[in-house]
């Protein structure tokens, strides 16, 4: 992605609204997904319990997540599964780097990991003379157009049938323009099945660990992350350090709130529980499963006791689908890994209010969001405290960057306007100005935008007098 001192945020909003195609594109597929959720949760009374139980078991495990994590990592040895921790995506990156250089590996299949975006693993390597392959049909289509992914569930939400045709027509050779679904599927297949047989490593993400048993599991449709981890002879799994949850029982209604929100499926065709390498005797499997831990500031988040409530999200990306500002512009919009509601708190927690603060001004505050998520995260207040901490700088921020909105002269305006709210004489004095102000506001200049659509107050105070001599009202 771009970086935050060349992206312009308000550049990037107007360029996707005057996308047409875009538009329709989001709307079309976001109405699908906001249907098929109904469908699937169309109890009121179960959503809401579910939704209460996914939020405690989530509550529960930001409660005690040091242990948990220890657990996991010691369950994890124990199963043979190698475990690497990473403060920073440089130092994920490279871990990475190492494990390829350790086997003498070239190029690697890569299933659908969000965590691997966020690290931008894809460069990285690229950059090293390594080959990373998306195998997911979405990452897939977005690789081969050099686009990062627009929705955290299904990355190429924004490109049509006919969009993919030509994606796949310009960049695979001896592909000829088509736009029978049916046929671009089998040649995906026939790509990528040969990189499964030829990858050196396969990666994934991880949507859930549980610490009880040390085992790994990976949600998906299409059976590339099976493929990913089981067909190349070393898997690396990803797994941000929030992903952990403490027991067996705590998976299946997290599960079918994934599920629902993400998919509006029931449960998916593949649920994958990985629990370590190959063992003697078995015909299949990887020899090596490393596990990769991320931080990337996750702990910072996790020590404020109501910013850690952005550490419940499971990922599903229900609340995109429902928000009315990424509905309309889209997720490149943001200049982010994470878009929508659960980006605009997220990014600016980890890569500070100074770079991405503009985020949370991208929300109307309509509630849709928080209505939605499955793990009840309050979205709209986390917004707006993110909001307060932009201006702050007094040292009660706890966000990187708080404060950096923050100017002498909004200072002094608000200091002005609490004077004249205890000050009875300030106050009678303010309101006389503002009288005064108001009647010789101008319609042309740069404040055109606002007086050409407001009466001035002298010529309100006309208009009433002119509507009661009308009615023969007496003015008492």
């Amino acid at each position: 992605m771009a970086s935050n001192a060349k992206f312009n945020f308000k550049q990037s909003i107007n360029a996707a609204l005057a996308d047409k195609q875009l538009r329709a594109n989001f709307k079309f597929a976001t109405d699908a997904l906001r249907g098929k959720r109904l469908a699937v949760f169309s109890d009121p009374v179960e959503t809401a319990h579910l939704r209460k139980v996914g939020n405690g078991l989530k509550r529960n495990v930001l409660t005690k997540l040091p242990q948990l994590l220890e657990q996991l990592e010691a369950k994890c040895k124990e199963n043979g599964i190698t475990v690497h921790w990473a403060e920073t995506v440089d130092e994920a990156n490279n871990i990475v780097l190492d494990l390829m250089e350790k086997h003498s590996a070239h190029k690697m299949v890569k299933g659908k990991s969000m965590v691997s975006e966020e690290m931008h693993l894809n460069k990285f390597l690229e950059d090293k003379g390594k080959l990373p392959l998306e195998t997911d049909l979405g990452e897939y289509i977005i690789q081969l157009n050099n686009e990062p992914p627009s929705h955290i569930i299904v990355p190429a939400v924004h490109k049509n049938r006919k969009q993919i045709a030509q994606i796949f027509a310009d960049n695979i050779p001896g592909v000829s323009y088509t736009e029978d679904t049916s046929e671009l599927l089998v040649i995906a297949r026939r790509q990528l099945r040969e990189h499964y047989r030829t990858a050196d490593i396969g990666l994934s993400g991880v949507n859930f660990a549980i610490a009880e048993s040390g085992t790994l599991c990976l949600v998906e449709n299409e059976g590339n992350g099976r493929m990913c981890t089981a067909v190349p002879p070393v898997h690396v799994a990803l797994m941000g350090l929030e992903k952990v949850v403490e027991k067996l029982e705590d998976i299946p209604p997290l599960y079918r709130l994934l599920c629902g929100s993400a998919t509006g499926q029931r449960i998916t065709t593949y649920f994958n529980m990985i629990k370590g390498p190959r063992k003697p005797g078995e015909k299949d499997g990887p020899k090596e499963v490393h596990l990769i831990i991320l931080d990337n500031g996750r702990s910072k988040i996790l020590a404020d006791k109501q910013l850690r409530q952005t550490l419940q999200c499971i990922r599903c990306g229900t609340c995109l689908n429902h928000c009315p500002v990424y509905t309309r512009i889209g997720g490149h919009a943001y200049g982010s890994t994470y878009p929508g509601p659960i980006g605009e708190i997220l990014m600016p927690q980890v890569e500070g209010l100074d770079k991405k603060g503009s985020l949370p001004t991208a929300s109307s505050l309509c509630n849709a969001c928080e209505e939605v998520c499955p793990v009840m995260i309050p979205i709209p207040n986390l917004i707006r405290r993110l909001r307060d901490e932009s201006y702050d700088m007094d040292g009660d921020g706890v966000v990187k960057g708080h404060g950096y909105k923050k100017s002498l002269v909004e200072t002094m305006v608000w200091k002005g306007w609490k004077l004249t709210q205890v000050n009875s004489t300030c106050n009678k004095l303010m309101l006389m100005g503002v009288q005064w102000f108001g009647n010789m506001l101008p319609k042309v200049g740069p404040l055109k935008a606002w007086t050409s659509v407001r009466t001035s107050p002298k010529f309100a105070r006309q208009s009433l007098k002119d509507l009661a001599k009308k009615e023969g009202i007496r003015n008492e």
